[in-house]
């Protein structure tokens, strides 16, 4: 059996993706960086020697890379440690990989993109406006120029159980749940893309011939305004508490892609679908007793 490894396994993104890789029988095995957490191992992809040695002990023929520093708005007062993480840690892999001629699952996102003509397909024009966005394309052009064999997985707006619950639903659960109004802006367009439903996609696509740039996002478009009122319905919450506002009145150092999101058509031909935020936001609302007790 070809083995499995997941470097950033303490996200949202890799917990999904460890999940459905332990449910498909699948060896795997997965890092963290700071955190202890039982079952994962701890690695920091900033340290190349560090990074060959686990590929080279663990000998996987796949590897699944969504760490990156995804805070963007520290990386944007931080680009050096973004670089370090999103872009000296990212070429640190590449090298790995080519050694062993493992396969590189990459997991980029829509921040490429200036949000002026979303949503964008996979040949469309790269223009990043924020540190994160320009690292995470750096990286792509690295990965793209030196892998032998990749899969760059574009992505967006994912959320889901996770073991911190810092993504988008996450924090409007925990906050609306106090009964504090939960800031949103109305002028964010993205695709929100469930994650246990982007895990098993990217299962899927890491199992095929295929190879290059592929973008996998939820199957709508909506503002996060609309996104965390229909979140709040779904688990039971106020939407009254969910307040819209501009991307402007948030006063954020880094600037936001506005009108982003994916299209999806290279997936769907390939028989690979997304869900769109109702059924997403309804599945995570089924499985929240189960995550919680697992």
């Amino acid at each position: 059996m070809k083995k499995h490894a997941i470097i950033g396994a303490s996200g949202l993104v890799g917990e999904n993706l460890f999940r459905v890789l332990q449910a498909s029988d699948v060896d795997v095995n997965g890092t963290s960086n700071k955190q202890e957490i039982q079952g994962l191992d701890q690695l920091d992809i900033k340290s190349s020697v560090d990074v060959q040695n686990y590929i080279n002990m663990t000998k996987p023929a796949y590897i699944y890379l969504p760490a990156a520093l995804t805070n963007v708005e520290y990386c944007e007062t931080n680009p050096e440690e973004s670089y370090g993480s999103n872009v000296l840690g990212v070429e640190n892999v590449v090298r790995a990989c080519n050694q062993i001629g493992a396969k590189l699952i990459f997991f980029s996102s829509d921040y490429i993109f200036d949000g002026r003509n979303g949503p964008y397909p996979e040949d469309a024009t790269a223009n990043p406006i924020s540190v994160y966005g320009i690292h995470k394309l750096i990286a792509e052009h690295y990965i793209t120029a030196f892998c032998q064999d990749f899969i760059i997985v574009r992505t967006t707006v994912v959320y889901g159980w996770e073991r911190q619950l810092k993504n988008f639903v996450g924090q409007l659960i925990s906050t609306l749940r106090e009964g504090i109004t939960f800031n949103t802006p109305i002028d964010q367009i993205g695709s929100p893309t469930y994650a246990p439903n982007l895990a098993a996609a990217v299962l899927k696509l890491a199992l095929s011939s295929y190879h290059g740039i592929i973008n996998l996002a939820g199957a709508d478009l909506i503002s996060k305004y609309e996104f965390a009122c229909e979140a709040a319905k779904a688990f039971d919450l106020d939407p009254a508490l969910v307040t819209p506002v501009t991307t402007a009145k948030l006063k954020q150092l880094a600037l936001r892609p506005l009108n982003a999101g994916m299209t999806t058509m290279k997936a769907n031909a390939m028989q690979t679908y997304l869900l769109g935020y109702k059924e997403g936001l309804k599945e995570m609302s089924n499985t929240a007793r189960n995550y919680c007790e697992s």
